[in-house]
């Protein structure tokens, strides 16, 4: 069986320990489209994000993608008890914790585990946590992600659960939309992730798109930093956590629409496209998205 679940739940990854800079972080930000918009290279606020110096904060969805910042190869699925190959592989759900804001520049181990497999009858859905901590010893975030592997699936196992975040039966406090750019999902790559499904047409065709989708994380640091920017005045360390299901693709030159609804410790989220393809329109992204403040 490709997946074997009695291998696979509970197994520990091998430690990675990494650094970063904070050029990492500048080109992560502009990754997300921070410094986009008209004037931002002027605005203070933006340039909290672009420009190195003291007031350089950093958006907690870097942590997803410091630990594999300098690779160049395509991410590795060499997982125990998984035999599966990246045509097979979509992002299912990402959540980030920090706990506290995250340093420009430093030296971390990432601890991984899997922690569960669902078996969804024509797929299976596999859970991962991974804790980094300094190297002062000092815990700084913990991401718990899911990979969704079509054509696995069927063994009779746990199905999982699924909690949906409620959407506020009232106007959106915010309700915008951020333009993705024909370059997007190749300047996000440069991020540490060469999936060819995001470059490469003959891979995303065979992979049954037609055409190259944006990575999901790349649309998860998007709507973060949107909803970042319009309810928390631009200030990454008032969040404290950002949990999302992956609802749908993005294709690049798209536009997505992020709406929030601020309910004081929580904001919830919802992320769609709007697109000038009329068929597109409406096509969620990102669900059961949540924002916990500090």
């Amino acid at each position: 069986m490709p997946i074997d679940p009695d291998v696979a739940i509970g197994a520990r990854l091998p430690d990675r320990t990494f650094s970063w800079t904070s050029s990492d972080v500048l080109l992560y930000h502009l990754g997300v489209g921070a410094g986009s918009r008209p004037g931002d290279n002027l605005d203070p606020r933006a340039l909290r994000y672009t420009l190195e110096g003291d007031d350089l904060q950093v958006l907690p969805s870097f942590a997803l993608v410091a630990p594999s910042f300098h690779e160049t190869n395509p991410p590795s699925l060499d997982l125990p008890g998984c035999d599966i190959n990246l045509a097979q592989v979509v992002h299912g759900a990402q959540s980030i914790t920090v706990n506290k804001p995250l340093p420009t520049s430093g030296t971390a181990t990432l601890s991984t585990r899997i922690t569960d497999v669902w078996d969804k009858g024509k797929a299976a859905v596999i859970w991962q946590e991974a804790v980094a901590v300094s190297d002062a010893g000092e815990e700084l975030w913990t991401a718990r992600s899911s990979i969704f592997v079509k054509g696995e699936g069927g063994w009779g196992g746990n199905r999982g659960d699924a909690s949906a975040v409620v959407i506020p039966e009232r106007k959106p406090d915010v309700d915008t939309t951020y333009d993705v750019t024909p370059a997007q999902a190749m300047l996000y790559r440069l991020c540490g992730d060469r999936n060819p499904l995001h470059a490469d047409p003959a891979f995303a065709q065979a992979a049954g798109f037609p055409a190259p989708i944006l990575h999901g994380l790349c649309s998860y640091g998007i709507v973060l930093r949107t909803v970042t920017d319009e309810l928390l005045g631009g200030d990454t360390a008032q969040v404290a956590s950002f949990g999302a299901r992956f609802a749908g693709v993005v294709f690049p030159g798209e536009t997505i629409r992020v709406q929030a609804w601020d309910e004081g410790a929580e904001i919830a989220v919802a992320a769609t496209i709007a697109s000038p393809r009329e068929e597109r329109n409406g096509a969620p992204v990102l669900a059961d998205c949540v924002l916990r403040r500090v």
